[in-house]
């Protein structure tokens, strides 16, 4: 009988447990026992922790995914999204990228859709405000910066000019720190290429509710960034809220206000949308209720782990497990060997993880960890943090790429050139047709 898993996402926790379970299962997926399919809008696992590398112009974009065919030859791949789940009928709702939606039965289910950004109702938020969860807002973020920089070189009102070199970043963890500082570098590194731009006439402000930056690598490293981004020229803003941002006009909660083009959100995160579409149990925070084996609580059938799962931390109890790359590439690993423990009928184990530490880049030769209780700063936290990602990047052929754009990055100069139009190809073209009517 051929037991069919279908994992719904493929990100970190769906691609690293159907590689397991390709490995794991290679003799019942080729005699036919087992199969399996992911579901995901994209044909790629994107490496996130890399973003902020490829907005600066040291990793190409390309180098940073996974793609998911290539990666996993006995898994269907299926593009889409899935927009309901009725467990009980062991059925999942697929709506392709085109065409009807259709229903795809299953044996056992894996929940590892993920997460979205958090957003709170701010008045004018989505009218300069740019996300960082996908490689797309990480490019165009960078494409973004560097063309603002032509619009102030080559304007002489001195308000468009200053609107056009105000950047706004709003959440300082690490998202937020990372992008900020390999943006700030990369904006700092491109002006020596402008007639009439300084580093000191680019402005950077982080915003954050919270009186603390990085606190996930305690308090005294945290202290530290903070005193290097303020060095650096950089507005650290914390106890502080966005208040509005309507057309551009920026208002904090501290009183200030100002004009800026740009605002990159970075508050947190909360669960893919697709939780809400089940008949699966929910937690308070909207999280797809886990058991520490990584189950679904209360469902047989069922497994879950990653941002979309609240799994209990063991080692902390009545805590839960952080909603980061960490976790979700440990998880996978226990949740696939105990799918396979659960169709072959032996006992789950538990997730149980030993904290290492965190590591974080704050630009070129920059970086913070706190790794083991060792605290690093400067080179060689930076050093430990583009081994320990390195380290974490699936498939051989990506680790030497990854490895080719460092080893280039050494010896030549970054790129410094705004392609925006690549996100907007047709607007050449149309405006040639345009002149055709005339």
């Amino acid at each position: 009988m051929n037991k069919h898993i279908l994992i719904v996402g493929g990100g970190y926790v769906g691609l690293y447990t159907a590689l397991r379970l390709q490995r794991k299962l290679g003799r019942e997926l080729r005699n036919g026992e087992a199969s399996i399919t992911i579901i995901d809008p994209q044909s790629y696992m994107t490496y996130q922790p890399f973003l902020p590398e490829a907005a600066a112009g040291n990793l190409s974009p390309r180098h940073m995914v996974a793609p998911l065919r290539r990666v996993l030859p006995k898994v269907r791949i299926l593009n889409g999204t899935v927009t309901e789940v009725d467990h009980a009928a062991r059925v999942a709702t697929f709506q392709p990228a085109e065409g009807e939606a259709r229903k795809v039965s299953y044996d056992v289910i894996v929940m590892a859709a993920g997460s979205i950004s958090r957003t709170l109702p701010i008045p004018g938020l989505t009218d300069i405000g740019i996300g960082f969860k996908t490689v797309g807002e990480a490019i165009a973020l960078r494409n973004r910066v560097l063309h603002l920089l032509d619009v102030a070189e080559s304007t002489d009102d001195p308000e468009v000019r200053r609107r056009a070199l105000t950047f706004v970043v709003v959440g300082a963890g690490f998202a937020g720190v990372e992008a900020l500082a390999e943006l700030e570098d990369m904006a700092k590194d491109s002006t020596r290429y402008y007639r009439n731009l300084t580093p000191a006439d680019i402005r950077w402000v982080l915003v954050e509710a919270t009186n603390r930056v990085l606190p996930e690598v305690g308090p005294e490293m945290g202290r530290w960034t903070l005193e290097q981004l303020r060095e650096r020229g950089i507005e650290v803003k914390l106890d502080t809220r966005l208040e509005s941002c309507v057309g551009g006009h920026v208002v904090l909660s501290d009183g200030s206000e100002f004009e800026a083009d740009t605002l990159v959100w970075t508050a947190g995160v909360k669960p893919s949308v697709v939780a809400n579409s089940t008949d699966l149990p929910l937690d308070e925070r909207g999280r797809i209720k886990a058991t520490a084996a990584l189950t679904v609580a209360g469902t047989r059938d069922a497994f879950t782990a990653g941002d979309i799962a609240g799994v209990p931390d063991v080692t902390n109890p009545g805590q839960y497990c952080a909603p980061n790359a960490q976790h979700a590439v440990r998880q996978a690993k226990v949740l696939a060997d105990n799918i396979i423990r659960y169709l072959r009928g032996e006992q789950l184990v538990d997730y149980r993880h030993k904290y290492v530490g965190s590591v974080a880049g704050l630009g070129l030769h920059q970086g913070v960890a706190n790794v083991y209780g060792v605290k690093l700063r400067g080179f060689p936290a930076w050093f430990m943090h583009r081994t320990y990602h390195l380290s974490r990047v699936p498939t051989l052929n990506r680790k030497v790429r990854v490895v080719v754009d460092w080893t280039l990055a050494l010896f030549f100069k970054r790129e410094t050139i705004s392609l925006g139009e690549v996100e907007h190809p047709r607007d050449g073209f149309r405006a040639a047709v345009a002149t055709m009517r005339h």
